[in-house]
């Protein structure tokens, strides 16, 4: 049993360091073994059930299925076994249990659906089409209804889905695409997150065009010049659609043309999420962007600005470096009593506590030419963007959106 330790130690060595091709030529039953002893490392023990897939042994089948039942092993190692002992029928009624709806483990609940999925549980597939259709974990959604349609067939799996929820159709398109079948009318589908799905499916610029005239929407229609440049990366044809439609674009009541055109062009029409309005998208492609900014040269300005004011500002600090992670669109300027942010996107800042010096600075970075972002325009929400904000994807407010950090 040592010798087998250290050979598999040595195929890896640290997390994230496995020789996965040297793996794969150890004895099954040797890996099954030290995957079912939960005090090794989950990383080691992950590697190594990966590395059964295909080859499980038989005789290891029940302890390592009971690994993937107890719920005070390592999600990480529960998850990898669930993929290669997926087709191992006898776990279905654990997997369908209710005991599983309550499962908070990382990557648990992803994992067991897909297993459902290749096990020929017909009753997850509106589980897994809402699964395939989320942000993230798309790939084992997607994986277990493709198992499902091969069982049971594309049109079973279509009317266990309906057309209902967003989920749904978004199942229909991928379906019909990978049946060869045009989806273009997909760019139609009211839900924005569906009609993303169903460009993402288009490839030939010339039906594209002549799907541009028969759109019967004007979100479709933006969506078709959306896809078209996304294939062509020239911006002239969807400009000429966005100017024949009168340059449609989501109004937001308090939202002015500086700070506007600031947001848009930091984040459509590729930095923003799958459900944005198509409106922002074709306007950060059509409309110019603001004038560039000297970053260096603004944090200069307002730390002068806050010495004059008697404010003694330490150092700039990113927000990146202030968080040491992550990236942001601000700067950190510390005032003692108030800690003042400076926007990365425009002559934008703000106070980052509302400390007693915030209204000393508000005046000094004002007179230096800075627009001070108040509590009033902060609040405002820019509906229809969807920009990702420590796990959610929902439209976000003017303060979020200029002095923004993610980790």
């Amino acid at each position: 049993m040592d010798g087998m330790v250290d050979g598999l130690e040595a195929l890896v060595p640290a997390a994230g360091q496995a020789d996965m091709d040297a793996l794969r030529t150890v004895d099954a039953g040797e890996l099954a073994a030290y995957v079912a002893h939960p005090s090794h490392p989950w990383w080691r023990r992950r590697a190594c059930a990966a590395a059964l897939a295909g080859r499980v042994p038989d005789a290891h089948v029940a302890e390592l299925s009971a690994r993937v039942r107890d719920t005070g092993d390592t999600p990480e190692v529960r998850t990898a076994l669930l993929e290669v002992l997926s087709e191992r029928a006898e776990l279905l009624p654990w997997l369908c249990h209710e005991d599983r709806l309550r499962e908070t483990g990382y990557g648990m609940s992803p994992a067991i659906l897909q297993a459902r999925g290749r096990l020929g549980d017909l009753s997850a597939a509106r589980e897994l089409a809402t699964l395939a259709f989320a942000p993230v974990r798309r790939a084992a959604g997607e994986a277990g209804l493709d198992a499902l349609a091969a069982r049971y067939g594309d049109e079973a799996i279509r009317a266990e889905l309906g057309t209902e929820r967003p989920e749904d159709r978004a199942a229909h398109l991928r379906i019909r695409h990978r049946a060869g079948e045009d989806v273009s009318d997909g760019m139609a589908d009211p839900d924005p997150g569906v009609a993303f799905e169903a460009q993402e499916y288009l490839t030939d610029p010339e039906r594209l065009r002549a799907h541009l005239h028969r759109a019967p929407t004007t979100d479709a229609k933006l969506w078709a010049a959306f896809a078209l440049y996304r294939l062509t990366e020239d911006v002239d044809e969807p400009r000429a659609v966005y100017e024949s439609l009168g340059r449609p674009r989501v109004e937001v009541p308090g939202l002015d043309e500086e700070i506007r055109r600031a947001i848009v062009h930091r984040y459509a029409p590729w930095h923003c999420e799958r459900s944005t309005d198509p409106r922002w998208r074709l306007e950060a492609l059509c409309t110019a962007p603001p004038p560039p900014v000297d970053h260096r040269a603004q944090l200069h300005r307002a730390v002068r600005a806050l010495t004059a004011a008697g404010l003694e500002p330490g150092r700039p600090v990113s927000a990146d470096e202030y968080h040491q992670q992550g990236e942001g669109t601000y700067d950190l300027i510390d005032c003692g009593d108030d800690t003042v942010l400076i926007s990365t996107l425009g002559r934008f800042a703000t106070s980052g506590s509302g400390g007693a010096a915030a209204p000393a600075a508000r005046d000094a970075l004002m007179s230096a030419g800075f627009r001070w972002i108040d509590t009033s325009l902060a609040a405002i929400p820019v509906t229809g963007l969807c920009v990702y904000y420590f796990g959610s994807r929902k439209p976000l407010p003017v303060d979020t959106l200029l002095f923004h950090w993610q980790d």
